[in-house]
C-alpha cells in the first residue's frame, strides 16, 4: 500500500484512541495508581507519535522503512484499544467471567510493552525526520495536465457545458464575476475550462489572459509570485502584501482579464487572493476548479460568484468516448465485446478519467472477450499503485489523503457495504458515532456532528448523495464505482474485510471489521478483536465469547426467525444493534446486558412490544421497532407500532422513539401513564406515536410541549373514525418542527400549526376537515411539501400569487370534489405530485 495512505489509516486509529483515552481519564473510576499513569504516560506519547505522523504527511514520499514503522503504530494502537476495552469489561462486574484469563495485571503490562515498542520503532527509523517537498501533493499532477500540454484533450460530451460557462463569461455585467468548477477527481474540470479558456469569442473579448496550475502544493505566496510574472512585473520583493499590491496595479492597467485557477486546494489560499483582484467594472471573470465544493460554497455570497457542478457524461457520450479509445482505428465496438464493454462503462459511470485510461489499457490488448473480461474481473488489484491503472488510483486517492484524520476513517466505512448499494443517511451517521468516529462538540449532539462530517465528505466530492430529501439533504448516499474501487483496495489493509467470494487471505485473528456480502458463507475461524459484524441478508451467524469486543452488529434482512440469545449473552460493549427485516417476533429481558447500546433497529420486525429491560438502557439513543403493513391501498394503519414499556421516561438519553402505541385496548390507563411520561424525554428529535385515542391527545399536546428539541413529529389516531384531539398543544407548541405528520379527522384544523416557522413538511390524511387549511399554511415561507389525502370534505383550495414561496411539492389525493382555484381564477387540470417546481407553476392554464 502506498505509505501515506497507510498513515491515513494509521493517523485515524491514533486519533481515536486518544480520544478514547480521555474519555477514559474523566470516568468516575477508583483507577489505581498504577493503571492511571501507564494510561497517562500512553497518552503523553501517543500524541508525540500522532504530531510525528502528521509533520511526516508534509513531507516527501515515505520509503518502506517509514511504512513499516506505521503499519507497526497501527497495529499498536488497535491493540492498546483491546486493552482498554478489556479494563472497560472488568468494570462491569457482571461479564469479569469474560476476562477471567486476563486480569488487570495483564492489562497493565500490555500497555507497558505497548508503550515500550511504540518507543523502540520510534528511535530505529530516524531517516523519518526529511526534508520538506511537494512532490506528496503532485502524485497525480502529470495525469491531470499532460492533455494539455500534448494538446489531445478529450472534449466529448462537453459542448453544452462549454457554451453555458462562455455565455457567462460573456454577459455584460459590468463587474468581476468568479465561477468555481466543482466536480470529483477525474470528472474533466481542466478539460471543460481549458475549452472554455481557449474559445474564440473569449479570446476575443478579453484582453488578458492568465492560466495558473494552483495544486495543493502552491503557497498564496507562489501563486502570487506565478500572477506579478504573468503580468510582465518584476518582482522586487517576495511577500504576500507586497505582491498583492503589484498584482492590483497591474490588473488595474488591463481593460478585461480573465484568469483561471486549476485545481485550488485550500481555502485560505482564494481567501488571500480575493485581495488581489481589483472589481474596475470592465466584466472581468475568474475560473477556479476545484475538488472541494466545501471551499466554493463558503465563498457562495451574494450573485459574483456562482457554482458550476460538472455532471458525469451520458451513457451515449460515454461509449463515445470509451470506443474512441479502445478502438483508434475506427472507433467501433465489436459486437463479441459489446456486453462487457457496457460492465465497463457501468463502472465508470461517467468519469471521463476511468473512461479514457481503461480505453487507452485496453487498445493495446487483444481484443477478445476473454482478455476483456479478464481486465474487468481483476480491476480492484490494477488499480493498486503496482497495476497498470494506478495513475486512476493516483488521482483519486490524492483527494482522499487530503482529508483530515477523523474523517479518513469515516470515508473508508464505505467499504463495508455492497457496491452500488445505496445506504441511508441517518443509519451511516449511527454507525459512526458507534465506531466512536464522531468527537463531541459543545452545543451539538454526535448526530449533528456526525451530519457535518457527511456534507463535508458530500462536498468534496468523495460520497456523493443518491437521493434528496424534500428538504435538500440526502436520503442515501453512496460512493462512485471506481472509488468504491480504490477504497477497497485502501481499507483491506486492517480496517475492513470484505468477503464477496471465497475466504478472503485478510480474514484473520486480527480483522477489525467484518462484511459478509456472500451467499451461504460461514464464519469459522475465531476473530477474537472484530469490532463491527455486517451481514447483509446471506451469510450463517455464529456469535460466542470471541465476539466479546463487538460494537456494531447490522445483520438486516438476515434470515432469523428468533432473537440470537448470544447476543446478549456474548456481547456487553454493544453499541449499535440492527435486526431489521428479520422475522423475529421478541426481544428477551436479558437485553439489559447491553448497557452501551446507544441504537436499537427493530423496524420491519415482527416485534410489537418491548420488555420493561429495555428501560435499563440508558445509553439508548435511538429506539425504531415498527413495520408497515403495505395490505390495502392506503390502509389507514400502514404504520404498526410497539407497546412500550411502562417509565419509558427513564430514558432519558432517547432522540428517537419510532413509533409507540398510544392505546391497547384494556391497557388504556398504563398507556395514558406512558403518554404523560414523555415529558421526561427532552432530547426527543424524532417521535411517532400510532393509536392515540380521543381522550390522551391533551395528555400528548402536554408532554410533547416539553419536549423543546423535536424535530419530526408523527401522530395518528386510533382508528380512521376516531378524531385527533390536538388543540391543547396551542399553549407551547414545538417551535423547532420541520416535519409534521398527522392521521385521523381533525375537527378544526390546529392554529398552533401556523407558529410552526421551521416546518418544511406537513401531510395530512383522513384529516376530513370542512375548512380549508391554505389559510393557515400559506404564510410558512420554509414549506416545502404539503400533502392533502382524504383531508378536506370542501370543494375549494385557492392559492394566492406571492404565498408558499418555498413549496415544490403539492400532493393532493382522494379529494373528489375538489376545484382548485389560483388568485381567483379555477384551473382546469388538478395537479399531484409537482415535483420541483415553483407554486407559481402549478396546474395547467385557466
Amino acid at each position: 500500500m502506498d505509505p501515506e495512505i497507510a498513515g491515513g489509516i494509521a493517523g485515524g486509529a491514533v486519533s481515536f484512541l486518544l480520544v478514547k483515552l480521555d474519555a477514559f481519564a474523566t470516568r468516575e473510576w477508583n483507577l489505581q495508581e498504577n493503571i492511571n499513569k501507564a494510561l497517562k504516560d500512553l497518552g503523553i506519547e501517543l500524541r508525540g507519535i500522532e504530531a510525528l505522523m502528521k509533520d511526516a504527511a508534509s513531507r516527501k514520499d515515505p520509503d518502506h522503512q517509514f511504512n513499516n514503522w506505521i503499519q507497526e503504530v497501527r497495529d499498536q494502537a488497535y491493540a492498546i484499544e483491546d486493552v482498554l476495552d478489556l479494563f472497560r469489561l472488568d468494570q462491569e462486574t457482571a461479564w469479569r467471567r469474560f476476562i477471567s484469563r486476563h486480569p488487570i495485571n495483564n492489562s497493565i503490562k500490555d500497555i507497558e510493552g505497548s508503550l515500550k515498542r511504540i518507543h523502540q520503532t520510534r528511535k530505529r527509523y530516524p531517516p523519518m525526520t526529511l526534508t520538506r517537498t511537494s512532490s506528496g501533493y503532485n502524485t497525480d499532477l502529470h495525469v491531470r495536465v499532460a492533455p494539455l500540454f500534448k494538446g489531445n484533450l478529450d472534449s466529448v460530451g462537453i459542448r453544452e457545458p462549454t457554451d453555458k460557462l462562455v455565455s457567462w463569461a460573456l454577459e455584460e455585467k459590468q463587474r468581476l464575476e468568479v465561477m468555481f468548477v466543482v466536480g470529483m477527481a477525474g470528472s474533466g474540470k481542466t478539460t471543460l475550462v481549458h475549452s472554455v479558456y481557449e474559445s474564440e469569442r473569449v479570446k476575443k473579448r478579453f484582453d488578458f489572459h492568465i492560466w495558473i496550475t494552483a495544486s495543493k502544493s502552491k503557497t498564496t505566496l507562489d501563486i502570487l509570485t506565478l500572477l506579478v510574472e504573468k503580468c510582465g512585473c518584476p518582482i522586487t520583493q517576495r511577500d504576500v502584501v507586497a505582491l498583492t499590491h503589484e498584482l492590483q496595479k497591474a490588473l488595474l492597467l488591463k481593460q478585461r482579464y480573465v484568469i483561471v485557477l486549476d485545481d485550488l486546494w485550500v481555502k485560505e489560499v482564494w481567501d488571500s487572493l480575493t485581495l488581489a483582484f481589483p472589481d474596475h467594472g470592465k466584466n472581468s471573470r475568474i475560473i477556479i476548479t476545484t475538488r472541494r465544493g466545501d471551499i466554493a460554497n463558503s465563498f457562495r455570497v451574494g450573485d459574483s460568484i456562482d457554482i458550476h457542478k460538472i455532471q458525469p457524461l451520458s451513457r451515449e457520450w460515454a461509449a463515445h468516448l470509451f470506443h474512441q479509445k479502445a478502438f483508434s482505428k475506427n472507433g467501433t465496438c465489436p459486437p463479441d465485446l459489446e456486453e462487457v464493454s457496457k460492465s465497463i462503462l457501468q463502472i465508470c459511470d461517467g468519469l471521463p478519467l476511468g473512461i479514457i485510461e481503461i480505453g487507452i489499457f485496453l487498445s493495446v490488448k487483444s481484443p477478445t472477450k476473454n482478455q476483456w473480461k479478464t481486465l474487468h474481473d481483476s480491476l480492484e488489484s490494477e488499480l493498486r499503485s503496482t497495476g497498470e491503472l494506478s495513475n486512476i488510483t493516483k488521482v483519486l486517492s490524492t483527494s482522499y489523503r487530503d482529508l483530515p484524520y477523523h474523517l479518513k476513517d469515516c470515508f473508508l466505512y464505505m467499504s463495508i457495504f455492497p457496491e452500488n448499494n445505496p445506504v441511508k443517511r441517518r443509519r451511516l451517521v449511527r454507525l459512526w458515532i458507534a465506531e466512536g468516529f464522531v468527537t463531541e462538540e459543545t452545543g451539538k449532539t454526535v448526530e449533528e456532528v456526525g451530519e457535518e462530517y457527511l456534507e463535508e465528505l458530500i462536498d468534496r466530492n468523495l460520497i456523493k448523495a443518491n437521493e434528496l430529501d424534500f428538504d435538500g439533504l440526502p436520503e442515501s448516499v453512496g460512493v462512485h464505482s471506481l472509488m468504491m474501487k480504490m477504497i477497497l483496495s485502501i481499507a483491506h489493509e486492517n480496517f475492513c474485510t470484505v468477503c464477496t467470494g471465497e475466504a478472503p487471505r485478510n480474514l484473520t485473528q486480527n480483522t477489525r471489521r467484518l462484511s459478509i456480502q456472500k451467499q451461504d458463507f460461514e464464519v469459522s475461524q475465531p476473530i477474537p478483536h472484530v469490532r463491527s459484524f455486517f451481514s447483509f441478508g446471506i451469510a450463517t451467524i455464529r456469535i460466542d465469547s470471541d465476539f466479546k469486543l463487538l460494537k456494531v452488529l447490522d445483520i438486516q434482512g438476515t434470515p432469523l426467525e428468533e432473537f440470537p440469545s448470544a447476543i446478549t449473552k456474548f456481547l456487553p460493549l454493544l453499541r449499535y444493534l440492527s435486526l431489521r427485516k428479520t422475522n423475529i417476533k421478541s426481544i428477551p429481558s436479558s437485553l439489559s446486558n447491553l448497557r452501551q447500546l446507544e441504537t436499537l433497529d427493530l423496524k420491519q420486525t415482527l416485534v410489537t412490544k418491548v420488555p420493561k429491560a429495555v428501560l435499563q438502557l440508558e445509553k439508548l439513543r435511538h429506539l425504531l421497532v415498527y413495520r408497515h403493513n403495505m395490505e390495502g391501498i392506503p390502509p389507514f394503519d400502514i404504520v404498526q407500532g410497539f407497546m412500550a414499556a411502562k417509565g419509558i421516561s427513564a430514558l432519558k438519553s432517547l432522540q428517537t422513539l419510532s413509533f409507540v402505541k398510544a392505546s391497547v385496548k384494556s391497557r388504556l390507563r398504563r398507556q395514558l401513564r406512558m403518554i404523560q411520561g414523555l415529558e421526561n424525554l427532552t432530547q426527543l428529535r424524532n417521535l411517532g406515536v400510532v393509536e392515540l385515542a380521543k381522550e390522551d391527545g391533551a395528555s400528548l399536546c402536554h408532554s410533547i410541549g416539553k419536549t423543546p428539541k423535536l424535530r419530526s413529529l408523527s401522530v395518528a389516531s386510533l382508528r380512521k373514525d376516531v378524531p385527533l384531539e390536538l388543540d391543547a398543544m396551542t399553549n407551547n407548541p414545538p417551535a423547532l418542527v420541520q416535519r409534521l405528520y398527522l392521521k385521523g379527522p381533525l375537527q378544526k384544523f390546529p392554529s398552533w400549526i401556523s407558529s410552526l416557522h421551521d416546518l418544511m413538511r406537513i401531510r395530512l390524511k383522513w384529516s376530513s376537515l370542512a375548512e380549508s387549511p391554505i389559510p393557515a399554511l400559506q404564510n410558512l415561507r420554509h414549506l416545502v411539501e404539503l400533502q392533502l389525502l382524504d383531508a378536506y370534505t370542501g370543494t375549494q383550495l385557492e392559492f394566492k400569487s406571492g404565498k408558499f414561496p418555498q413549496l415544490k411539492i403539492l400532493d393532493l389525493q382522494q379529494l373528489e370534489q375538489l376545484k382548485l382555484y389560483c388568485n381567483g381564477r379555477r384551473l382546469i387540470a388538478l395537479p399531484t405530485k409537482a415535483d420541483h417546481r415553483p407554486m407559481q407553476q402549478v396546474g395547467g392554464r385557466p
